[in-house]
């Protein structure tokens, strides 16, 4: 190589690109022109991205030196809890090692071994460090206990006010704990968790971020998305009893839905501290591997709902291994589903057509709000409907304006739960009221949304992320019908900052209660507010993708994108701003992840 050039990185090498320009075109001929964009998408941010956390593993000199003489108001002795059975040599080594590495001081390393005679060689190891460092300590167990027997052994070892939970092959970034200090000084948080990254033989090879929201209880019903780090008060631990053999294989997904029923003030730390190896046999690397587990986690999910008093039943999600909880409604509710509208006729009709012959619940009434039609076709339609008693059509006289629109329809519902629907929405799911209401009906929960698609099948709406494009933003748009999205965000229910009101279910109680829509936010943002305004009143925003719907957006009112309707948006954009000041922050919003950046809607650069 000569002087003064460069190392092509890999990406960028003649072959490579000949490789990838080989499979857009062939892509591009098959698939069409928007599953090509979203691959394109998808594959460039990601590599950029990892590109840049993976840095993040090894602390610089300067930063190293700033966190060991960083001296915290309060610094807890923190336990590391490893269970070690039968472990490679090498990898026992590197895990101790990023332990030594930590820049806090100020911990211990508890090690539980159940290894066999087969592997005496990991006791010697673990004396080996031991003896050179007192921060060590180590147990040899007198048999096996299963990795929850294992567990609770190395934290009855531990003296620490907190435990951190470490697999005996994983690896924690170099700052790992110091973070965590760091967030225990400034939230007093008794649980808390970071982002996390898979590798295979070196941190710097990982190919795979999981960058978390912050605690959202819905999804980790589908799936223990917290996993690792996690950091819990030990008087917490104890208190719901440590780990339970019952569900060895998902004995951490078990342990860690009882401490989070619990836990006072669970913390998230988004960045990737925590590094999970993936071999052959672990469950990082397949979940066929250990099949047993998934069947633990469903019992696991099972329990929670027990002791929380939610009823329901516990299934396997199309997204393995995710699982999907169908709730039992409590009741049979009057549920109003109020549509405004003004003509195009022929999306109307689409839209009640579809709400009459998919729909499986059958206890619904329809608030059809007019608002200036002139088609005599229109109103011809409205004599039609008029005999069924389900229907009543409603009239609002003023212009457009989506908030008064519906604020008025609302006085002329008698339901328990309002259905906010779009008249350019076709039903797809039977069961759509049925999969938003089990949410709704939810003390803990104000309004519930389903994923809409574009009618190519792709992705119009897959929850709101805010302070996303400048403003707030739909996720996902053009991913295909079938993606299950970045870390099954897609394919299972979560919480999130908003869901839109073109499909929109709402408490009619926790509806008047925040006011109903802005009606100063006459076309933009106004499902946005409301949806903050609940979640003020600390309820829970549900996206259900389970539940689907074609939206044929925009068709009867057209885009915001030029001349006095781009002004009006642009007006609307600014006080939602100056409303929620808040969410516009680094990391403002609580489900969407800072590690995505303020530029994306895809979860993945």
């Amino acid at each position: 190589m000569g002087k003064g050039s460069k190392a092509v990185p890999e990406w960028a090498s003649k072959t490579v690109i000949t490789k990838y320009l080989y499979k857009t075109i062939r892509m591009l001929k098959n698939e069409g022109l928007n599953q090509t964009l979203f691959a394109v998408r998808y594959v460039t941010g990601r590599y950029f991205k990892l590109k840049s956390i993976k840095k993040e593993f090894y602390l610089t000199k300067e930063i190293r030196e700033m966190q060991e003489s960083k001296k915290f108001p309060v610094m807890p002795l923190i336990s590391i809890i490893v269970p070690v059975y039968n472990t490679d040599e090498r990898l026992l080594r590197e895990m101790i090692q990023s332990v030594l590495d930590q820049s806090y001081g100020k911990w211990e390393l508890c090690l539980a071994d159940g290894s066999d005679l087969e592997h005496s060689y990991v006791e010697n190891v673990c004396l080996e460090y031991a003896a050179r460092d007192t921060r060590i300590r180590y147990c040899k167990l007198e048999k096996n206990l299963g990795i929850s027997g294992n567990t609770n052994a190395a934290i009855k070892m531990s003296s620490g006010e907190y435990i951190a939970l470490l697999d005996n092959d994983d690896l924690l970034a170099q700052g790992a704990i110091y973070e965590v200090v760091s967030a225990i000084n400034e939230t007093d948080a008794d649980f808390i968790y970071s982002d996390e990254a898979t590798f295979n033989i070196k941190p710097s090879d990982s190919d795979s971020m999981h960058f978390k929201p912050d605690f959202s209880p819905d999804y980790l019903r589908a799936l223990n998305y917290i996993c690792h780090l996690s950091v819990i008060r030990k008087s917490l631990a104890e208190s719901v009893g440590l780990y339970n053999s019952e569900y060895d294989g998902s004995q951490d997904y078990d342990f860690t839905l009882r401490v989070t029923e619990k836990a006072k003030k669970i913390h998230h730390i988004s960045k990737p501290l925590y590094y999970w190896r993936i071999h052959a046999g672990s469950v990082a690397d397949d979940i066929s591997a250990k099949p047993y587990a998934y069947y633990a986690a469903q019992r696991a999910v099972e329990a929670h709902l027990q002791r929380v008093g939610l009823p329901g039943k516990v299934v396997f999600s199309k997204a393995v291994p995710a699982m999907r909880v169908i709730y039992d409604l409590n009741k049979h509710p009057l549920v109003s589903i109020i549509i405004p509208t003004c003509d195009h006729v022929d999306l109307l009709r689409q839209c009640v057509e579809s709400i009459f012959s998919q729909s499986t619940y059958d206890n619904y009434e329809l608030i059809i709000c007019e608002n200036n039609s002139k088609s005599e076709e229109t109103f011809q339609y409205y004599k039609s409907l008029s005999a069924d008693p389900r229907v009543h059509i409603v009239t609002y006289k003023g212009e457009f304006n989506f908030s008064k629109i519906n604020n008025y329809a609302r006085q002329f519902a008698q339901g328990e739960h309002l259905l906010f629907l779009n008249n350019d929405i076709k039903i797809i799911t039977p069961e759509w009221i049925e999969e938003m209401l089990m949410f709704t009906q939810r003390e803990d929960v104000g309004a519930c949304g389903i994923k809409l698609l574009y009618p190519d099948d792709t992705i119009q709406h897959g929850g709101i992320a805010m302070g996303v494009c400048g403003c707030a933003a739909n996720l996902c748009p053009l991913y295909p019908r079938e993606h299950e999205g970045y870390m099954s965000r897609l394919a299972v229910a979560s919480d999130m900052s908003a869901c839109t009101a073109a499909c929109l279910m709402v408490d009619a109680e926790v509806f008047d209660d925040v006011g109903g829509f802005d009606e100063e936010l006459a076309v933009s943002f106004n499902d946005v507010d409301l949806c903050l305004k609940i979640r003020e009143q600390e309820k829970l925003i549900v996206f259900n993708p389970v539940a689907e719907a074609y939206h044929y957006e925009s068709r009867s009112r057209g885009y915001d994108k030029k001349g006095e309707k781009k002004k009006r948006m642009e007006r609307e954009k600014e006080l939602l701003a100056k409303k929620w000041p808040s969410y516009y922050e680094e990391g403002g919003d609580p489900y969407y992840n800072r590690n995505f950046g303020k530029n994306s809607i895809s979860y993945d650069a």
